[in-house]
């Protein structure tokens, strides 16, 4: 892989406990935090899954959002200007060819939408029902953003790292997971996100909700910027905030070239099954 120079960037990550299935008092929450606590020289804001409505599939479809041209765009688009930055905008309920999506916008610093992804793996298990409501993504997709690549995932996704070796592949730098996590699965977050990154040795910036959903279910918050060793460079454990982290290529890549694992990875992986009786 190409190696960069000299190239440090900050990242803003904007952790907050969403009002269920209301776009407007979000959006305003939203620009409240923006206000108290983003840095001038933030390069990269990046927001959690479903921020817009919250983790309640019931409200999905109800609070669909035009990805050109409807409310949470243009607020996104007019907060890159605003702040001379690139937004990773989380998630929101998209509609195409009457499909509906959980879908990840990513915004440049002139305010131009430049790229979207929408969420390849549905979490559907223990009283979730995420497939009933939107459809699956068909494809990956690593954006670059002031020369940096950037592979975007949303939540359950994490547990599929065939999706974060193809980006490694591709040439990422950083990957993403925007997320809506529950606070009843504490290690697996963890642990997951940081084999993410030590795996694939790139950055992982992991972004969740906090807070109440509803009725017994919270969302986990621990929101964190993990480097290609698996280190902590930043992290929001509870409430609402934005945490900012500075990672630096030169270290990640000067740390590939001493340890080139990367390179061992097989084209393909034959199993031999053995039978015995």
């Amino acid at each position: 892989m190409e190696q960069k120079a000299n190239k440090g960037v900050n990242i803003s990550m904007l952790q907050m406990s969403s009002v269920i299935g209301d776009v407007e008092a979000n959006i305003n929450k939203v620009k409240d935090l923006l206000e108290k606590g983003l840095t001038y020289n933030t390069d990269v804001l990046i927001l959690p899954e479903v921020w817009t409505v919250g983790w309640s599939c019931k409200h999905f479809q109800e609070t669909t959002q035009d990805l050109y041209s409807g409310n949470v765009s243009n607020f996104l688009a007019e907060t890159a200007k605003k702040y001379n930055i690139n937004i990773i905008g989380g998630s929101f309920i998209t509609k195409y060819n009457d499909k509906y999506y959980n879908t990840c916008p990513v915004f440049n610093r002139t305010g131009k939408l430049v790229a979207s992804y929408s969420k390849m793996h549905l979490y559907s298990y223990y009283g979730c029902d995420e497939d009933k409501y939107v459809s699956h993504g068909e494809e990956a997709c690593l954006v670059e953003l002031d020369g940096i690549k950037y592979g975007l995932t949303i939540c359950y996704d994490i547990r599929f790292p065939e999706l974060y070796r193809a980006y490694a592949k591709a040439g990422a730098d950083v990957l993403v997971n925007c997320a809506a996590w529950g606070s009843k699965k504490p290690i697996p977050w963890e642990v997951m996100t940081k084999s993410r990154a030590v795996e694939n040795q790139c950055y992982m910036v992991a972004l969740t909700q906090s807070g109440h959903i509803e009725n017994d279910e919270y969302n986990l918050g621990q929101s964190r910027i993990i480097d290609f060793k698996g280190d902590e460079v930043a992290s929001i454990m509870t409430g609402e905030g934005i945490v900012i982290g500075d990672i630096s290529l030169d270290l990640m890549y000067d740390f590939r070239k001493k340890s080139p694992i990367l390179g061992d990875i097989k084209n393909k992986y034959e199993v031999k099954v053995l039978c015995t009786k």
